[in-house]
Parts: structure tokens; sequence; C-alpha cells
């Protein structure tokens, strides 16, 4: 690396981290109403502006270190995954992520059960204005029936110098398992000023039985700062991703501050959609029994001890954040209609794990949380969960960053782990499996801070992903194992942070 790279490397990370520590003054008040934790997209954000969009990659391919695969594979960081099936056929997985250092987002195809994976960008719009450009950030994917795949993701526009012009929702609709999207739906623009869209999670009613089969739902948060909140969001298509009308899913005369709506469908075409209410310090949770049209009054699942983010020592420049997933029992098991909701909280110990309840009534009553993960002796965090129900058994896993395996002292190191319960959430009896077969370090480089690996800004992210079917997990996360190889192409030619997935039976 020659010393103008690593003098350009500096100043990036100087800039990153005023901006974490407040002192720059054009930095937007981020959803949780502090300036601590902005959106994924902001840092993005600045190094385009200053640094410019690095070029297209050429065509990728994934490369195999044995049980795990590193899917990205190419030059510059890349956060925030998430990965679906179809259930029809199998062997077919779609997958996305952040590009950091690019305007779209990236997608990834496979057609042989994740063994390897072909990557492409995801369509963006024109500017809103003359010198203006705009990106793509926050992924996520499902498929439908009739075996289309739609991408969610969300749109930043700004002019170059002037600031942030908005943001939008976009959905991008694939008919070849992910390896295409042609086009894509844009929607539900905010302006910036009170508001921006973040956060959106993406399912599809593929209910046999349903009649709403095949809509296609999408739920965010409008977040904003100071007094005035934007609330959940939740827009509905009808016609496979080509128009999207949207509703409000919270309270409307609510204070509006929530962050990670995770939506999902029960087996007879329920809408379920559960959010972090940080302001009531609550895990939330509502209703629709008529396609996503109308909305019940919310309920709380859990109320928790962490309202919205907590500095933990391997994501102490990012701060991990608070928000549920929430998935559906859809399989012909005991347990069919049942509801599972997972996030991350405090513990006694103040480490952080991941929690579980459930609901057998639609959403009405919820069981008490449990644990999730083995109880070890020794303080281990874990984070940036996802949570998954096997359609075909009913097996629910989930899958998060864990420390146990840190040879540091001070829990830099992760792994990603799974844990899975058989008999409906009320315990995870066997041991939690290591997904990820290398740990990473999104902390520093054998004890030097900065490391021109690492981007500060986002390291691991806010959220990873996992799709569980037919008795095997599919985890997908970001892993910096092979940061610091060079990578040619790019401005900054290392590979940083790369997407990394396995098929975990």
């Amino acid at each position: 690396m020659t010393t103008s790279q690593r003098t350009m490397i500096a100043s990036i990370f100087v800039l990153i981290l005023l901006i974490l520590s407040g002192s720059t003054t054009t930095k937007p008040v981020s959803a949780g109403g502090t300036t601590t934790h902005d959106p994924t997209w902001w840092d993005k954000y600045q190094f385009i502006l200053n640094n410019g969009s690095d070029a297209a990659p050429t065509t990728t391919s994934s490369l195999p270190f044995g049980t795990n695969v590193d899917v990205s594979n190419e030059c510059g960081p890349q956060s925030e995954t998430f990965i679906t099936i179809n259930a029809n056929q199998p062997r077919v997985l779609a997958a996305g992520s952040n590009e950091i250092f690019r305007l779209p987002m990236r997608g990834y195809f496979s057609f042989d059960g994740g063994s390897s994976w072909g990557g492409v960008d995801l369509p963006l719009p024109q500017p809103k204005t003359r010198n203006g450009t705009d990106f793509g950030s926050d992924p996520s994917l499902a498929f439908d029936s009739s075996n289309n795949v739609f991408y969610g993701y969300i749109v930043v526009y700004f002019a170059a110098g002037n600031g942030i012009n908005g943001t939008e929702m976009a959905v991008a609709r694939s008919i070849d398992g992910g390896k295409t999207y042609p086009t894509a739906t844009f929607f539900g623009f905010e302006n910036g000023k009170n508001h921006f869209n973040d956060k959106p999670m993406i399912t599809a009613d593929t209910n046999v039985t349903s009649p709403f089969r095949d809509s296609v739902y999408i739920a965010w948060d409008a977040a904003a700062g100071g007094s005035i909140g934007g609330g959940v969001r939740l827009a509905r298509s009808i016609d496979h991703g080509a128009t999207f009308t949207i509703t409000r899913v919270d309270d409307p005369n609510g204070p509006g501050k929530s962050i990670g709506a995770s939506p999902s469908v029960g087996p007879n075409g329920e809408v379920y959609v559960a959010w972090n209410d940080y302001k009531a310090n609550a895990i939330v949770f509502n209703r629709s029994f008529d396609g996503g049209q109308t909305w019940e009054s919310p309920a709380t699942i859990s109320l928790k001890t962490l309202p919205f983010e907590i500095p933990l020592p391997a994501e102490s420049f990012r701060r991990a954040l608070v928000y549920p997933s929430l998935d559906v029992d859809r399989s012909t098991s005991s347990h069919r209609g049942r509801i599972y909701c997972s996030w991350m909280d405090l513990t006694p110990a103040q480490v952080t794990d991941i929690f579980l309840s459930y609901s057998d009534d639609r959403g009405a009553t919820w069981s008490t949380p449990i644990r999730v993960g083995d109880q070890l002796s020794r303080p281990v965090d874990r984070f940036n969960h996802w949570m998954s129900v096997d359609s075909t058994n009913g097996d629910v896993t989930v899958a998060f960053y864990d420390t146990r395996n840190d040879t540091t002292g001070f829990r830099y190191q992760t792994d990603y782990y799974l844990a899975r319960s058989t008999n409906g959430g009320v315990s995870f009896p066997g041991a939690d499996v290591r997904a990820s077969n290398v740990s990473s370090n999104e902390h520093d480089c054998n004890g030097v801070v900065p490391c021109d690996g690492i981007d500060y800004g986002n390291q691991q992210g806010d959220y990873e992903g996992l799709v569980s079917f037919g008795g095997y997990a599919y985890p997908i996360w970001t892993d910096s194992r092979r940061q610091l190889e060079p990578s040619s192409g790019c401005r900054i030619p290392l590979l940083m942070e790369e997407v990394f997935s396995a098929k975990v039976r």
C-alpha cells in the first residue's frame, strides 16, 4: 500500500471517529434520538462524498474456506447481510449485502445449495438533483411461491456538498433466482429533514390456502430525532412488486420512536410485525388479518433493559443495535401457527445475550422470555442475531455473533454461532453450533488501532441473516479474517470485511 493510500485511509478513519464522537456539525440526528448510532448508510455517504464511488467489480465468484464460503470475494468492505431460500427449489438461495465503497447494493445467488455463489448489482434510480447521486443500503430478501425473489433496500439521495436530499424504499424483482434484477419499484420518499427511511425487512405470503397468497410485505421505520417520530410503516404489493401501498403499523398517535421492524406471515395469511419501541423500552408487536390493510392496537411482547444500542468491545465503534427478529411456524408440526420473536438485551452479568418469546394466540399473549445461547461461566457477548423457523419441521434456529473464543482478554474476537430448539422454543438444550471456522477481530490488527482493513463506521453493521429449511440452516455474516489481503481494482486495494456463509445440518 502506498503512502498516499495510507494517508487517505487514516483521514477517513479520523473523519469517522469525529462523526461517532459527535464532533461534526453536518451529522444528522440518528434514529435513536442521539448522535451515537448513525444508520449504516451514513459512513457510506461520508466515503462517497469525499472520495467518489469505486468502480463496479468484474464478475465475482465465491471462494471456499473449508465449511465456510466467502460469498462476496471482492475488495472493499461489505456489511449487513441477508439470505433467503426458494422452498420450491431448495438448492436455490439468494442473498444480499451493503457495499460501503460503491453505490449499488450487492446481490448474491447460488444454485447448488450454497456451495458456490455469483454476484450482481441492484438497480438505482436517477438522482434527485442534477449534480447529485444516490446509493443503496440495508438489504433483505424473500421468495414468493411463484419462484420470484424480491430484494428490499433503501435509496439515499444526496447532492455533492449539500447534504442528504432524502431516502425512499426500493424493491427489486428477479425471475431467475437472483441472478439478475432488471428493474425495481421505488416508493415512500422522505425528504430527510425530519425523517429518513431505515431498516427495511421484506417477506412474502407463500401459504397455499392463504387468501393473500404471493402478497409481498416490506416493513421499516421512518426514523427521526428530537420530538418527531416517523413510526413503523408497512408496504403491501399484490401485483408481484410492481406497486406498493403503505400503512402505519404502530400507534399513529404515539411518539413513533421505533427501530428495526421485522415482518412475518402466518399459515393463514396473518401479517405480523415486531419492532423495538425505544421510547417505551419494549419489544412491541402488531397484527393484521386483512393482508396488511388495517392494524389492531400494538401489544408489548416484553420490556427490556437496553433501550437502543450498546458499545460492546467487539463492536465498540459501530455499537450493537437492539432489534427483533420475527418468524412463524408454517410447518405441519404440533406448533403450527406459533409466533416467535427474538432480540438482544443486557443480562444481570452486564453482557448481552439473545432472548426469545413465543405466542400461541396470534400475538395476544407471549411467553416469558428465555435466553437462547449456551450459558457459560465466563463473560460472553452476543449480538447481531437473526432467527428462522424451518417450514418443514418447525425447528427454531437463532444465529448470532459470539465472543466465547476470544483470546485477547477483551471480548474483541467473534465467531458466528447457531442455537437450535426442537421443542417449540421452550428451551435450546443442545450445544450451540459454531458456523464460522475462523474467528474475526473487528477492533484491531494485533493490537493496532486503526487497522487498515477495518471499516470502523460499519464494522459488522446492524444485523446479519439466516434461513433454515429441510433440516439445514444457512447463516450469512460479515467476517474480517481476510481483511488485510490485497485486492486490485479498487481505490483501497484490500478485501477488508467479506460476506461469509455456511450450510449447517
